[in-house]
């Protein structure tokens, strides 16, 4: 469950933006114009994506600020999942399996409809956090508390790592390389699933395919999922770029802001399992 909602936000999320912002309309005949732009189609559904007089264009700083709010509303109500949840079995797990569902469905919104509201982009956020929040309790509980923050560190370090591999160009956002990515999630979400399904139905003593029972498969698929997860961050990087670049409204920093966090959150799940794997051998 825990990976399935990270997964299926991102996936929604990378078809829409990239089949809408790269493509430019061949004249731009003035604010508020809700056409088509000669014969290029509105990749928008019906409405412009470009900011009338009224409301300013999105810039770089704008997405930084809304994915911090994000990361902050995240963590905040993380912090108090953490610490006010009760540890008891069937309520913890509730919690979080009930979390996770919802935060899922409306990943899934957000992501299909393009929501740049910020009221219920920030309603996720907070979802994420009591999911995260009592998923890293878990952890801390079974591994020491050393674990979250190890896992914390390692996430912000692949971001600003691959921040640094997008602005060399060292990795480029082609129209290949993002097809490969989303046929690779699309892929991995789902085998993830199949193993999911295999485990609820009690196969294999309830591990399913195996691919996350702690053994060197799962550990094959944490690290290959974190590769993936880190790749990501190109595409996100990209559609931000393009987007700025487009003179998309303002509002789309919320929008931009939601997929980096749905990352940030699918690849810190995946490198505290791996730490869990590592530290259970």
């Amino acid at each position: 469950m825990n990976s399935s909602n990270p997964v299926l936000s991102r996936l929604a999320g990378r078809a829409n933006r990239h089949a809408g912002l790269r493509r430019e309309p061949a004249a731009y005949p003035g604010p508020g114009y809700a056409g088509n732009y000669g014969d290029v189609e509105e990749p928008y559904g019906g409405y412009s994506p470009y900011p009338d007089a009224r409301e300013g264009r999105m810039t770089i700083d704008d997405v930084v600020v809304r994915t911090i709010t994000l990361l902050a509303i995240t963590g905040l109500v993380g912090a108090l999942a953490w610490a006010f949840v009760p540890t008891t079995e069937s309520v913890r797990w509730g919690v979080l399996m009930g979390a996770g569902l919802t935060a899922m469905i409306a990943g899934l919104v957000i992501s299909f409809k393009q929501v740049t509201n910020p009221y219920v982009i920030s309603a996720y956020a907070a979802l994420e956090g009591v999911f995260v929040g009592i998923f890293s309790k878990i952890y801390a509980d079974a591994f020491g508390g050393g674990i979250v923050l190890t896992a914390a560190v390692a996430t912000f370090a692949v971001f600003f790592g691959m921040a640094l591999v997008y602005k060399f160009r060292i990795i480029r956002a082609t129209p290949k390389f993002t097809k490969w990515i989303i046929g690779l999630m699309f892929g991995a979400l789902a085998i993830l699933m199949l193993n999911f399904a295999l485990a609820m139905f009690n196969v294999n003593d309830g591990e399913g395919l195996g691919l996350r029972s702690g053994g060197p498969l799962a550990i094959g698929v944490s690290l290959f999922l974190i590769g993936l997860a880190s790749l990501s961050f190109i595409l996100d990087f990209a559609a931000v770029e393009e987007g700025v670049r487009m003179g998309l409204p303002a509002r789309f920093a919320w929008y931009c802001g939601f997929g980096i966090l749905v990352g940030l959150v699918w690849l810190y799940l995946e490198i505290l399992r791996l730490l869990g794997y590592l530290r259970s051998e």
